[in-house]
C-alpha cells in the first residue's frame, strides 16, 4: 500500500506540540478526507462508518450485525486502505482451529547442524486490522481463541507470549443468529467488543447507487489517509481528554440500572431482561462519548454523547427473557426506555 498522501496525514501526530483547539482542526479536516475515501466504495452507512472510526479511535473492538450482502466485509477492508494499516482476513467456517488464527509451532530441521527444532509461525491475528469475517459460522471453541488478543493485545502460544503490535482492532462481521449454521458468541465474546452494530438495508435511493457503481467498470480506489502513529496519537489525545463527573455519574447510572433486581433498577428491567450490563458498559460509555465528541470537532463531552453511543454499547450486553420476547421487545427498546428513566444528576446532588 502507498504511504498517505492526503494533506491532512501526518498532521494529527503533531497534536502533542499544538494547541488543543489547533489539534481539533486539523483533526476534522482528517475525519472529512476519511470519510470521502470510504465513500469512494461505500455508499451510505454513514452512522456505521462514524461508529467504526469511534471504536478505533477509543481502543475498542466492533462487531457488525447483518444479513448477508450488506457490503460490512467490504466496509472493513476499505477502512483498513484508508488508515494505511496492516489488514488480515480471517474467514470462520466450523472447521476453523484456534491454532489458525493464533499461529502454530512447525518442526523445523537447520540445514547447517541437523537439529530439529520448534519454530512459530504467527497467524493472522498478527495484524493492525482483523477482520473476523462471520464469527458466528465457528464453534465456541474457536471464537474463544481471539479472547486474550481482543483484551490483553498478545496471544500465547506453545508456552511463549507474544505481543501484538498497536494498534490493533478486531472488527467482527456475524449474521443475524435465527440464521442456519450460526452458532451464539458466548457472552464473555461478545463483551470484548466495544460496540454492536446493526447494518440495515439501504435505502431504494443508495441500492440504485449501489446497483449502478457495481454493474460498470469504475475506478474507485481509495486513498490512505492515516498512518499507526497517527492513529495512537489520536488514540493518547481521547484517553487524556477530561470529563465532568456529571457524565461518568450518568454513563454508570445507565450501566447500572440494566441489572435485575438490584436496588433502584426500574421495574421494566426486572420484567424484560435476565441479567444486565457490567462494569464494562460504562467504561465505553465513557470512551464512546469521548470519541463521539472528537468525531463532531468538540473536546467538551456531554450526556449528549453518552446518548449517543449507548445503545450500540448496550445492546450487545442486554439479555432479554421470556416476557420481552413474548412482547417483542428488543435490547434497542430496552436501551431507549433507558434513556427516558434514567436522568441526569441534578447540581443539588453534587453539592451535597
Amino acid at each position: 500500500m502507498s504511504q498517505p498522501t492526503s494533506p491532512a496525514a501526518g498532521q494529527v501526530s503533531q497534536a502533542p506540540a499544538s494547541s488543543a483547539e489547533s489539534f481539533i482542526e486539523k483533526f476534522v479536516q482528517v475525519r472529512q478526507r476519511l470519510l470521502g475515501e470510504m465513500r469512494k466504495v461505500i455508499i451510505g452507512q454513514d452512522e456505521v462508518i462514524e461508529l467504526l472510526l469511534a471504536a478505533m479511535f477509543a481502543r475498542g473492538h466492533c462487531l457488525l450485525v447483518g444479513v448477508p450482502g450488506l457490503a460490512k466485509t467490504l466496509m472493513i477492508s476499505t477502512l483498513a486502505k484508508v488508515l494505511h494499516l496492516k489488514f488480515n482476513r480471517i474467514q470462520f467456517t466450523p472447521d476453523l482451529m484456534p491454532s489458525d488464527i493464533t499461529g502454530t509451532d512447525v518442526l523445523e530441521e537447520d540445514p547447517a547442524t541437523g537439529k530439529r527444532g520448534f519454530r512459530f509461525v504467527r497467524g493472522p491475528v498478527f495484524a493492525n486490522i482483523v477482520l473476523a469475517d462471520e464469527i458466528n459460522r465457528t464453534p465456541p471453541k474457536t471464537q474463544s481463541a481471539l479472547l486474550q488478543a481482543m483484551q490483553e493485545y498478545q496471544v500465547t502460544a506453545g508456552g511463549h507470549t507474544y505481543p501484538l503490535e498497536p494498534p490493533f482492532f478486531v472488527l467482527a462481521t456475524q449474521n443475524p443468529v435465527d440464521q442456519e449454521g450460526t452458532y451464539p458468541l458466548p457472552e464473555a465474546q461478545l463483551d470484548r467488543f466495544m460496540f454492536m452494530v446493526n447494518i440495515s438495508y439501504p435505502s431504494k435511493q443508495e441500492e440504485r447507487q449501489i446497483v449502478r457503481r457495481t454493474t460498470m467498470e469504475l475506478d474507485a480506489d481509495p486513498e490512505p489517509v492515516l498512518s499507526a502513529s497517527d492513529i495512537l496519537t489520536v488514540q493518547r489525545v481521547l484517553r487524556k481528554l477530561p470529563v465532568s463527573d456529571h457524565v461518568v455519574d450518568y454513563s454508570v447510572s445507565l450501566a447500572r440500572a440494566t441489572r435485575p433486581h438490584q436496588p433502584g433498577t426500574p421495574s421494566f428491567i426486572n420484567d424484560w431482561l435476565t441479567w444486565g450490563a457490567g462494569p464494562r458498559a460504562a467504561q465505553y460509555l465513557v470512551l464512546g462519548a469521548k470519541a463521539h465528541a472528537i468525531l463532531n470537532g468538540r473536546l467538551n463531552v456531554s450526556c449528549d454523547d453518552v446518548r449517543a453511543v449507548a445503545k450500540p454499547v448496550l445492546r450487545h450486553r442486554l439479555f432479554t427473557n421470556f416476557n420481552a420476547d413474548a412482547e417483542g421487545i428488543g435490547p434497542d427498546q430496552v436501551v431507549e426506555k433507558l434513556l427516558a428513566n434514567v436522568p441526569e444528576a441534578s447540581a443539588d446532588e453534587y453539592r451535597a
